[in-house]
């Protein structure tokens, strides 16, 4: 097989596709896989060092930018194209998936404008802009959430969950205290961090039982640092978490943002949680991920304008003293999980292509 990935941006797109590149290669360590991305994206920092190969293209976003920035990015759509053809004519791949992302668009069309067997994978409840428009073209749509299909052609549609980065969390020596994992994605979240900080200082009567492993980012590394140093609590304070999969074994609860990513993980590995979706998403879809598994009983939401430290000090009281409650949640999460969500996405492209 040779399968262009396409699209990325951001580590919401990027990581489920390169959780589908090591599955396609599992099958079959012959397998070539092109990932096609921008520059600017995610994608030209990751790829390397995940030992993959990636061309770019010069493509802009068409949402959110005002007229002018709006104008340019069709400007350059034509240029994307052609460049996307010659990719495809080079590259001679057997399916092409998009994974969402500006950058997938061109390729897409170009793969089709060539023949090529072609599909689109959908984190989010809600679909996004370029999405949308390939779903009319594409052969295959791959969804995390069942409700997906009612904004998409149905016939093409395949719930498959989201792909995460791990097969299994490793076996971790779990400590004798309750372990909260606080985080806010990769360049963290002031507002989560500033509430935990404040939450902390509200159950000063809980340092004995309760230890904290807490993602805050580079721009408030400094600042949450000192703040945990005139705390009782044990803490590992960290501006980005290289051993996430740790991280999620050893944690009893997570307070979190409801990226596609981050929800598809939760539930994969059943870790109960409390979320914060980021309120300028667009199409607000981390409330609606969120929302999703709220309505499950495999998480709880706090919207961002809601939450405090006085709101994450009672939360995290009523799961430190309900261990049933927890338990609860986590088996729920674990129950709408997938797991197996990339090896049934190789498993429909290989049928794409012998078809």
């Amino acid at each position: 097989m040779r399968v262009i990935l396409a699209g990325g941006g951001t580590g919401g797109h990027l990581f489920p596709g390169l959780a589908v590149a090591r599955e396609f290669q599992q099958r079959d360590a012959m397998t070539e896989i092109l990932f096609v991305g921008t520059e600017q994206g995610i994608e030209a920092r990751v790829l390397s060092k995940a030992g993959f190969r990636l061309e770019t293209i010069t493509v802009k976003g068409l949402k959110g930018r005002g007229l002018r920035g709006y104008l340019d990015a069709l400007y350059g759509i034509p240029a994307g194209l052609l460049q996307s053809l010659a990719v495809v004519k080079r590259f001679g791949p057997d399916c092409i998936v998009g994974l969402g992302g500006y950058a997938s668009g061109p390729l897409l069309l170009a793969g089709k404008l060539r023949g090529i067997r072609c599909a689109i994978m959908e984190q989010n409840l809600q679909p996004g802009f370029t999405n949308k428009m390939l779903a009319r073209v594409v052969d295959r749509i791959f969804t995390s959430y069942s409700e997906s299909a009612s904004y998409l052609p149905s016939a093409k549609v395949l719930e498959t969950g989201n792909p995460v980065r791990w097969k299994t969390l490793p076996e971790v020596k779990k400590a004798g205290k309750f372990t909260l994992l606080a985080f806010g994605g990769s360049a963290g979240a002031h507002r989560i961090n500033v509430a935990v900080i404040d939450a902390l200082k509200r159950v000063p009567d809980l340092a004995p039982k309760l230890q904290v492993i807490h993602q805050t980012g580079h721009a408030d590394f400094a600042a949450m640092s000192q703040a945990y140093r005139a705390l009782a609590f044990e803490a590992e304070v960290l501006p980005f978490i290289e051993k996430m999969d740790e991280a999620y074994a050893r944690a009893d609860i997570v307070i979190c943002r409801a990226g596609a990513t981050t929800v598809a993980e939760l539930t994969a590995f059943g870790k109960a949680a409390i979320l914060i979706p980021y309120p300028y998403a667009i199409y607000d879809h981390q409330r609606w991920n969120a929302k999703s598994l709220a309505d499950q009983g495999a998480a709880e939401m706090i919207l961002d304008r809601n939450v405090s430290g006085e709101s994450l000090a009672q939360r995290i009281r009523v799961y430190i003293a309900d261990q049933r409650r927890l338990e609860a949640m986590a088996k729920a999460a674990r129950a709408i999980g997938r797991p197996d969500a990339a090896s049934r996405i190789v498993d429909e492209c290989y049928a794409l292509a012998r078809a």
